[in-house]
């Protein structure tokens, strides 16, 4: 994959993203000190806290640095506004402008806000990380079905594995119930117990 790329499939796979919740990142969301990752009204408009890896904090701040001189180059031509909810922009009527409130993964291209008309850069389109995610597929060779969610499914099987606590995934991942979490003791066939089965047993 290009950089941009692998650094948003890494993130959906090192911080348990949902995609949507991936391309909606902002730069203030990523906090490199206590290495972690804000989502801001997740799936059922619920806020979370999730873990940024550590391995790709230097290619998140490259990433920081080219949302920054894009930032600066739509200032210098007028614009340098981001997308806000209406709600959002009325409250933080300077934040449209602030760097902090730029998008992580910008889209290549400025448009119209759909609400309040004004021209701003909003954050990149689903369909790109779809196509390129097809085509690392494709190339790869594998045979299996692979989508943006199944990194989010590995970061909770991985965990699991590793033997993290359920309770702390379930935060992780932000489900409202435990019930959800814990299909994912079921998906690593070993039911978070070890068991193996006896035609395995020496």
């Amino acid at each position: 994959m290009k950089p941009k790329y692998k650094l948003m499939f890494s993130l959906l796979y090192g911080s348990g993203l949902r995609k949507a919740e991936l391309l909606k990142l902002r730069i203030k969301d990523i906090d490199f000190e206590p290495k972690t990752v804000f989502v801001f009204r997740g799936k059922g408009g619920k806020d979370r806290t999730t873990m940024l890896p550590k391995k790709r904090i230097e290619p998140l701040k490259g990433q920081l640095e080219k949302v920054r001189s894009i930032h600066q180059k739509d200032i210098a031509e007028g614009s340098g506004m981001t997308s806000l909810p209406p709600n959002l922009a009325r409250k933080y009527p300077n934040a449209v402008k602030e760097f902090k409130w730029q998008y992580l993964f910008l889209s290549t291209t400025r448009c119209e806000h759909p609400y309040d008309g004004y021209f701003c850069r909003h954050h990149l389109h689903s369909t790109a990380l779809a196509r390129e995610l097809k085509l690392a597929v494709t190339n790869s060779g594998a045979t299996k079905h692979v989508t943006a969610h199944t990194f989010r499914h590995s970061f909770a099987t991985q965990l699991l594995i590793s033997g993290a606590d359920i309770r702390t995934v379930q935060e992780l991942l932000g489900h409202n119930d435990l019930r959800t979490t814990q299909i994912y003791t079921h998906v690593i066939g070993q039911h978070s117990s070890g068991a193996i089965s006896p035609f395995d047993i020496d």
